[in-house]
C-alpha cells in the first residue's frame, strides 16, 4: 500500500505541471478560439531564456551565482516572454482579426517553429540545467501509518505547490476579473466583443502574456527537474474551453502515467510514459471530443 501511494502521489505531483500546461493552451483558446501550437516553444523558449540568464548574469555582474542573480534572471526572463507576446500580437494576430479559425491555427503553428528556431540560435542548443534551489532530497512521510513510511520529492513537492498556487491564480483570474470575462466574450464572438468596445488586440496581448508566463514558470520547474531539453510532451484532456477541465486532464495524465508505467510496463517491456497520455487522449476524444469537461457546441441550421 506504501508502494501504491508512493506512486499515486508522484503522479499526482507531476499532474499539477500537466494542469499548468493544458492552462496555457484554455488561455489562448479563450481569447482566440484556436489551438496554440506554439505552447511547447514557449515553454521551451522561456526555459532557454532563464537557464542562460542564470550564467549570463552573474558573469556581467561580478557576482556569485545565488537568490540575487536568480531573481534578476527571472525577471529579465517575464520581461522577454511579455516582448515576444507582444511581438506575436504586433506582427501576426493583428493581422489576422476576424478570420477564420484554420488561419489563426496556421499562424501559431508558424510562431512555434519560428520560436523553436530563435530559442537555440539566441541561447544556444546544448542541455541546460536550471538550479533555483529548490531541495531534491527526498522525504518519508506516514511514517506512523505504514511501515517505512512513504517516500517523496521535496523538488516534486514545491513544484506541485508552485503549480497548484498559480493553477488556483489563473481559475480565479478567468472566473471573478473583468478582464476574464472580456477574454471570454472574445472567444464567443471576437467581432461582438468589438462591437462593444472590447479592445481585441489588447486582449490577445494580455493573454499571450500570461501564457508566457504559465509558460517559463513550467520551463523553469522542468528545467529543474529534468534539465532544459527538447523532450517535454504536452497534451490537452480536459477540454480546451474548460479550466477545472485542464486541472482534471493533467491529473488523470501524471497519474495514469506512473500507475500504468509501474505496473503494466514490466508486462510490455516499459516505455508506456512515451505514449500514455496520447493515447489517453485519443480515447477521450472518441468518446467526448469536447474533451472531458468541455462545453458541447451545437450549431442549428
Amino acid at each position: 500500500m506504501g508502494f501504491f501511494l508512493e506512486t499515486l502521489l508522484g503522479g499526482l505531483m507531476t499532474g499539477m505541471l500537466y494542469a499548468l500546461v493544458a492552462i496555457g493552451f484554455v488561455l489562448i483558446f479563450k481569447a482566440s478560439g484556436v489551438f496554440n501550437f506554439a505552447q511547447g516553444a514557449m515553454v521551451l523558449f522561456a526555459a532557454l531564456a532563464m537557464a542562460r540568464f542564470s550564467e549570463w548574469i552573474p558573469k556581467w555582474l561580478g557576482m556569485a551565482p545565488g537568490f540575487v542573480t536568480i531573481a534578476l534572471a527571472l525577471m529579465v526572463s517575464v520581461i522577454i516572454m511579455i516582448g515576444v507576446a507582444w511581438l506575436i500580437e504586433r506582427l501576426a494576430l493583428r493581422h489576422l482579426v476576424n478570420q477564420e479559425p484554420i488561419t489563426l491555427l496556421m499562424a501559431t503553428l508558424g510562431i512555434a517553429y519560428l520560436l523553436d528556431g530563435l530559442g537555440p540560435m539566441i541561447f544556444g542548443s546544448a542541455v541546460y540545467s536550471i538550479d533555483v534551489g529548490m531541495p531534491k532530497d527526498p522525504v518519508f512521510i506516514l511514517e506512523n501509518v505504514f511501515d517505512g513510511g512513504v517516500l517523496v520529492s521535496k523538488e516534486d513537492l514545491y513544484s506541485a505547490c508552485i503549480a497548484a498556487v498559480l493553477v488556483a491564480l489563473l481559475s480565479l483570474f478567468f472566473q471573478k476579473t473583468k478582464t476574464g470575462r472580456a477574454l471570454r466574450a472574445v472567444a464567443d464572438d471576437h467581432q461582438a466583443a468589438q462591437s462593444i468596445g472590447i479592445p481585441l488586440s489588447r486582449m490577445w496581448v494580455i493573454v499571450w502574456s500570461v501564457a508566457g508566463v504559465v509558460a517559463l514558470v513550467v520551463g523553469v520547474i522542468w528545467g529543474s527537474k529534468i534539465g532544459v531539453q527538447f523532450s517535454l510532451s504536452l497534451v490537452a484532456l480536459g477540454g480546451l474551453t474548460s479550466v477545472p477541465g485542464a486541472i482534471i486532464g493533467g491529473l488523470i495524465i501524471g497519474v495514469g502515467e506512473k500507475l500504468s508505467e509501474v505496473y503494466l510496463g514490466p508486462m510490455v517491456g516499459g516505455g508506456i510514459e512515451t505514449w500514455f497520455a496520447y493515447g489517453l487522449a485519443l480515447c477521450v476524444l472518441l468518446v467526448r471530443p469536447q474533451g472531458l469537461f468541455g462545453e458541447k457546441i451545437i450549431d442549428r441550421v
